[in-house]
């Protein structure tokens, strides 16, 4: 099947008018005014492992992974649904019919972020979301990565990046540049066959790159996956932080733009319901579940691992790889 794909086709999928449009929509998406490839972001000392979400419609949202996102369907119940991608889960869906949806400005989820291996793959990728007609939020160039925004049915908020490699990042001290510029996508077109598309599953190395989370206080959730879960900050901006491990640009963003003071959170309603962080050595395990158990967090014992929560009640596996 031939394709018309232009960046008036990506802009219309997008709902913007212009590139500098985009551009504002995935600064609304991302959080900044205005090949390292996974590689790099699942050989730190922790990184994130798998999402799991609780949704109405199960058979929609699992249907959408697979054929805007291309996870392969590894597990199937009448009450859950495993997706992953080379045979690695990275999203587990949770049937909840009847649940309330998930506020906007409850503390949850902001999105997850998928990261592909290569800028080629992003490339093959959007061909793909435009050929299926594929809604999308926004994108923008990063500096440190190129990034596609969109949701899924029931409003889970995704990002699709590639890393620019990590010797191009520019470092101050502590502290990456990024920014929301806009996207090169005649040059992200000019990787690949815009008149078809041979992107029939996402790339066996697609991993999740990083978790962006919403908070009801920035500080107390700086220090909980700061001080207790043991991240360091890469950047901060106003309502915003990030953090990483290993001096990846970020494994982790939080805001409060929609929900500054917001309380705990409705584990009956939809949304994120837990997320797992990969941990390289027992060491670091065991850091984390004292610092946990100093600050009176939960930290109970599960396979190989521990589960906690943060103030809001997000849950965190802390699992040994």
């Amino acid at each position: 099947m031939t394709i018309d794909l232009t960046r008036r086709t990506l802009l219309h999928l997008a709902g913007a008018s212009s590139l500098g449009a985009a551009a504002i929509a995935a600064a609304q998406a991302e959080g900044t005014a205005g090949g390292g490839g996974p590689t790099f972001a699942n050989r730190t000392p922790m990184r994130i492992g798998m999402v799991t979400l609780r949704v109405r419609d199960l058979d929609k949202v699992t249907d959408y992974y697979r054929d805007a996102i291309g996870l392969a369907v590894m597990q199937r119940t009448a009450t859950s649904v495993r997706l992953g991608s080379g045979g690695v889960a990275l999203l587990d869906l949770e049937r909840r019919e009847g649940a309330a949806r998930e506020a906007r400005n409850a503390a949850g989820l902001y999105h997850t972020a998928f990261l592909m291996p290569t800028r080629k793959d992003l490339a093959r990728w959007l061909v793909h979301a435009a050929k299926n007609k594929v809604p999308l939020s926004g994108f923008a160039d990063h500096l440190v990565s190129e990034s596609v925004y969109l949701d899924d049915p029931e409003g889970n908020g995704i990002e699709v990046y590639a890393d620019r490699a990590p010797e191009t990042w520019k470092w101050d001290g502590g502290s990456v540049a990024m920014a929301t510029d806009q996207l090169d996508i005649d040059g992200l077109l000019a990787l690949t066959d815009t008149g078809t598309t041979n992107y029939a599953k996402a790339p066996d190395d697609l991993r999740i790159g990083h978790m962006h989370l919403r908070v009801g206080d920035l500080e107390q959730a700086d220090r909980f996956y700061g001080s207790a879960i043991g991240f360091d900050p890469t950047r901060k901006r106003s309502g915003a932080a990030f953090l990483s491990s290993g001096r990846y640009h970020h494994h982790l963003g939080i805001n409060v733009w929609q929900s500054a003071g917001a309380g705990p959170r409705d584990d009956t309603a939809t949304g994120l319901a837990w997320f797992s962080l990969e941990v390289a050595a027992q060491q670091i395990l065991e850091a984390q579940t004292l610092r946990l158990r100093q600050v009176g967090a939960p930290a109970a014992a599960i396979e190989n691992g521990i589960e906690t929560a943060d103030p809001w009640g997000t849950k965190l596996r802390l699992i040994k790889v």
